[in-house]
């Protein structure tokens, strides 16, 4: 580690000055290197080291036993966080300073947003619709419209701050003079006070209002995706503007389809027959019905897709498809003539042979 400096060479005095030499020099550096003032590389370090070499020669007992054992400081030593010397980097600066702080009056404040969910079918979904739901919100009150006077009254100014909001004080230092400012008690930065709060929300000037508001859901919209309505959160503060409510979807689970995307999933139930000889079915999509074609020979999870009947692509052109899979049922239970031609038929066909995959 390097090496401590001299405290009386930090300070830039010979080991003869007086307390006054002493404040002075330290006056001097605290102005120059304070981060406030100087934001310089190495500027923070130095006005620490003054500190400390402060801390320790304006006080008599600390400079006698300094003098005599050097920064040892004798069974102990002299320096940031040891036993004798303890302080923060702001508590002498703020002694000689009076802590001073500003304070302006408080601005108008956005209205926090609000959350909501809306539940949709795969249709609705799907086409976009048009839903209503209901909310809870805070508003400005309908009594006063949000001064907290009652009716036919107005908020006077602050007597205290003079409808400043903010509180200053005058406060000497061995720096000189300097000016405290701080939000005023008695309005709390608002700079007015309500002598008649209006009866309806007590003063506040807000109050919690039940609205049913209008949803337009674009086609396409999907489980998890947020409808932001601008404006129709809570209301702001001091004539701020009120914050936004987001509706997020969530979609209905659907009897027969499934969504992967913008493509729409089905299940084609198809006995043996159909599926060996072949046939024309009626598929349902989310439009209508729509025909397809099942070739001769067809096997079971074998897919078929139709163009254009998928989901709208949200915020663009075009549809996704639907694309349609073959189950082959086979019967839980036959009767009798339909059992006789199931065995006229497999003593036909013969034992099936396993076709070998290519490799």
């Amino acid at each position: 580690m390097p090496s401590k400096r001299d405290y009386y060479e930090v300070l830039g005095i010979d080991r003869n000055a007086t307390d006054e030499d002493i404040r002075k020099a330290f006056r001097e550096l605290a102005f120059k290197y304070h981060p406030d003032h100087n934001r310089g590389d190495g500027a923070e370090e130095k006005f620490k080291e003054a500190n400390e070499a402060y801390e320790v020669l304006s006080n008599t007992s600390k400079r006698a036993t300094y003098d005599r054992f050097g920064h040892s400081g004798g069974s102990g030593f002299f320096g940031r966080d040891s036993e004798g010397f303890d302080f923060g980097f702001g508590d002498i600066f703020d002694a000689f300073f009076g802590g001073t702080t500003t304070s302006t009056r408080q601005a108008p404040q956005h209205g926090a947003s609000l959350q909501t969910r809306l539940s949709l079918t795969l249709e609705e979904a799907a086409f976009g619709c048009e839903e209503e739901i209901d909310i809870t919100r805070t508003e400005n009150c309908s009594e006063c419209q949000g001064t907290g006077s009652k009716p036919g009254t107005q908020p006077v100014r602050c007597p205290n701050c003079d409808g400043a909001g903010e509180v200053r004080r005058v406060q000497a230092s061995i720096f000189g003079r300097f000016t405290n400012i701080t939000t005023c008690p008695r309005c709390h930065g608002e700079g007015r006070i309500i002598t008649e709060p209006c009866p309806t929300c007590r003063g506040s000037g807000r109050e919690k209002q039940h609205r049913r508001i209008s949803v337009k859901v674009p086609p396409g919209v999907d489980n998890g995706n947020q409808i932001r309505l601008r404006g129709e959160g809570e209301a702001g503060t001091r004539g701020g503007p009120s914050g936004d409510l987001f509706v997020v979807v969530s979609v209905i689970e659907h009897e027969h389809f499934e969504r992967d995307g913008d493509d729409i999933l089905y299940e084609l139930p198809l006995n043996f027959a159909q599926a060996a000889l072949g046939t024309e079915v009626e598929v349902p999509t989310l439009d209508d019905d729509s025909k397809l074609k099942i070739p001769a020979g067809c096997q079971t999870d074998t897919v078929f897709r139709l163009k254009n009947k998928g989901v709208p692509h949200l915020n663009g052109r075009g549809r996704g498809d639907q694309l349609v899979t073959v189950s082959l049922v086979t019967p839980e239970s036959l009767n009798k003539e339909q059992r006789r031609l199931f065995e006229e038929l497999a003593d036909s066909l013969g034992t099936g042979k396993k076709k070998r995959r290519k490799r």
